[in-house]
């Protein structure tokens, strides 16, 4: 994955709010990929445009980059989130 790269990718998903860092690393926007790209391959439905030779993690990667798909902090409940 060349683009967008991982950097770019934290930043979108942490946003302008530097005090409230959702994802600290690379592992952890790798993970939140694979997963919504897993929901993609048991049938979900894709949220952004998809050509028919994109693989689900290529769409996965792109809706956490146009921020459709929202990455949650598991260790708040879920009233702060």
């Amino acid at each position: 994955m060349l683009h967008p790269s991982y950097s770019e990718l934290m930043e979108v998903v942490n946003g302008d709010d530097e005090d409230k860092n959702i994802i600290s690393s690379r592992y952890s926007i790798v993970i939140a990929s694979s997963k919504r790209a897993r929901q993609l391959i048991a049938g979900d439905v894709p949220m952004v445009a998809e050509p028919e030779n994109r693989k689900p993690l290529s769409v996965a990667v792109d809706e956490l980059q146009s921020q459709m798909v929202k990455i949650l902090d598991e260790t708040l409940e879920p009233s702060e989130q």
